[in-house]
């Protein structure tokens, strides 16, 4: 059976969570995604089978074909939440109504379809705001400094739930980078509570630094490679 060893390494990752989690102090519960792109139904129905619910994919067609392949043949299907964790395409932004939640609002003008969007649903679109702490220019992503600005301008899109911060720390850095990106996006968070979003969502850590990302107050890590190994 393909990913026969999920349950195994989601058992040992809950115990990196729960002793990162007290390292840290932040007392938040974490929310494990399951990165599912590049592999096939077969991933979701095996994170399924380990107790996640939540699944994460980068690019929205490769997801859609995932969702009705997977609603079509399983009868748990209603029970997993979708999150679209890459970035979003303006005019893809049309399809946000089969996402559980978008973790890479990632401009000014990409708010605003997301906007339209959630006024044509009749319901607003949760969506997390990225941020971009290190400053890379190959990530997408408001720079630290435009946060609160954008913040203010946010709160008057009714479209927009804005739960929360994403962010995602350079490849291969140190720990001393990996903790300031961090820390970075946890105020970043509360500029966004400060200004009357119900930011309590930190979307950050991956694979390779998730534990960092949970002592530092991260309420969801996105994990594929540690889950179901290297991509297809």
């Amino acid at each position: 059976m393909p990913f026969s060893d999920v349950n195994e390494r989601v058992a040992e990752i809950r115990e990196i969570i729960a002793g990162a989690a007290a390292r840290g102090g932040h007392g938040q519960e974490v929310r494990i995604v399951a990165v599912t792109k590049t592999q096939g139904p077969d991933a979701v129905e095996a994170a399924w089978r380990a107790g996640l619910l939540d699944v994460g994919e980068n690019k929205v067609q490769e997801a859609l074909d995932k969702q009705d392949a997977v609603n079509a043949s399983q009868p748990w299907a209603a029970e997993m939440r979708w999150h679209l964790i890459g970035h979003l395409q303006r005019n893809k932004a049309k399809f946000l109504g089969r996402f559980w939640l978008l973790h890479a609002l990632d401009s000014s003008r990409l708010a605003d379809a997301v906007h339209e969007v959630g006024m044509r649903n009749g319901k607003p679109i949760d969506a997390l705001l990225q941020v971009n702490i290190a400053g890379e220019e190959t990530k997408g992503g408001f720079e630290a400094s435009q946060v609160e600005m954008e913040a203010g301008r946010l709160r008057s899109l009714s479209g927009v739930r804005l739960t929360g911060v994403m962010t995602m720390a350079p490849f291969d850095a140190d720990e001393r980078v990996l903790r300031r990106v961090f820390a970075g996006a946890r105020a970043a968070r509360e500029i966004l509570i400060k200004a009357g979003h119900p930011a309590q969502e930190l979307s950050m850590g991956m694979s390779g630094d998730y534990a960092l990302a949970v002592e530092e107050g991260a309420t969801m890590v996105r994990l594929g490679t540690v889950l179901f190994g290297a991509r297809a």
